[in-house]
């Protein structure tokens, strides 16, 4: 009941120097409890700080991204990095659904290189980089069914024009399915050589050059899918 809490999230940032005030008054003691986002995870240095929870540690773990894994790791690191930095002695609690998870238990050991192998084990069985490259075509159009149908017909082309040893996934729903009133669907290309890759998907690109109502976004390598 005693403890001072301050927020730091996007919405008690949003005003020039806010970011600064919070952190000048939980350094010098003004609050003693800091409650935020992923931006309270990396960069700060509050030597007096012994205790750091990380709430709904699954959130970025559960993203449909073969990355899922590293990102959360990642952050759960640097979050667990937070406590304990000076003479005191820290701890670090984790809230997760999935403790048995490969990804929260080498987070909970701090175990970097066993996390690297494992997660290098999986990419590899599951060709995702860095053993293969990735191009994501994103369909974005106004109408869902014709939407859907373009991305059909990008899949049919990509299979007629690109060597059998390339993988094409799709077509399925983004990630991020609608935004602004349009559809979103995805095609994701797995190769290790790019041969004619490039020329096929230049071909792809300018047919859609006429079209009023679907657009194509090609991206490659992507930071996520």
């Amino acid at each position: 009941p005693k403890a001072r809490v301050i927020r730091m999230d996007q919405d008690t940032t949003r005003n020039k120097g806010k970011h600064e005030e919070i952190i000048k008054d939980f350094s010098t003691h003004k609050y003693n409890v800091l409650v935020g986002t992923q931006m309270i995870s990396k960069g700060l240095d509050f030597p007096l700080v012994t205790l750091v929870g990380i709430i709904n540690a699954d959130t970025s773990l559960n993203i449909p991204d073969f990355r899922a894994g590293e990102t959360t790791f990642t952050l759960l690191h640097q979050a667990s990095g937070r406590s304990g930095r000076k003479d005191k002695e820290g701890e670090v609690v984790i809230q997760t659904f999935n403790p048995d998870n490969y990804v929260i238990k080498y987070a909970q050991k701090g175990s970097y290189d066993d996390f690297y192998l494992e997660e290098m084990y999986y990419r590899h069985k599951l060709k995702y980089p860095p053993y293969y490259f990735i191009v994501s075509l994103k369909i974005i159009g106004k109408e869902y069914n014709e939407c859907l149908k373009k991305s059909e017909e990008v899949k049919k082309f990509l299979n007629q024009n690109l060597p059998k040893e390339m993988i094409i996934l799709g077509p399925s729903m983004a990630a991020v399915f609608r935004f602004k009133n349009t559809y979103r669907m995805q095609v994701l290309i797995k190769y290790k050589k790019e041969e004619n890759l490039k020329k096929v998907l230049k071909l792809l690109e300018n047919s859609f050059l006429d079209d009023k109502n679907n657009i194509l976004e090609i991206d490659f390598n992507p930071l996520r899918i």
